[in-house]
């Protein structure tokens, strides 16, 4: 009885109807579901091609982003090393001047020290010179 509903719309005689089977009108719902499948089938495939497509430009994208991600931390990390071996150059620069300068002061001291002990070792006696240079090699 299926068929008869399915079939409604094709004209013929009622006694046409009765004697016709659901078998004869198979072939009718089999070409209408082929195509039904054959247009939904080639959209699928059209649809399955698009969004591989899609996919493989969405990969591509996305390994540039990674690779373009990837140089700029390397650039960064360069930079970074180099903004810090500048740090350390200019710390280790004011180190040594630090340095020196307070070499310089000592040496300075040392000499004033050296005048001053002199000085009043020749207005005492002339014999202290011994007693000059012990002071200053213990320093």
């Amino acid at each position: 009885m299926t068929h008869v509903k399915r079939f409604q719309g094709i004209p013929m005689s009622k006694s046409m109807r009765g004697l016709c089977k659901e078998e004869d009108y198979a072939f009718l719902g089999t070409s209408e579901k082929m195509t039904r499948e054959g247009t939904e089938g080639a959209g699928d495939v059209e649809d399955d091609r698009r969004d591989k497509k899609d996919e493989r430009v969405h990969r591509r994208l996305q390994r540039e982003q990674q690779e373009k991600e990837k140089l700029r931390d390397i650039e960064e990390s360069k930079q970074k090393e180099q903004q810090w071996r500048t740090h350390v150059a200019e710390l280790s620069s004011s180190q040594e001047k630090t340095l020196q300068d307070r070499l310089a002061r000592l040496r300075k001291f040392r000499e004033f020290e050296r005048k001053v002990l002199e000085e009043e070792s020749a207005t005492e006696d002339g014999g202290a010179c011994l007693t000059v240079n012990q002071p200053l090699t213990r320093m």
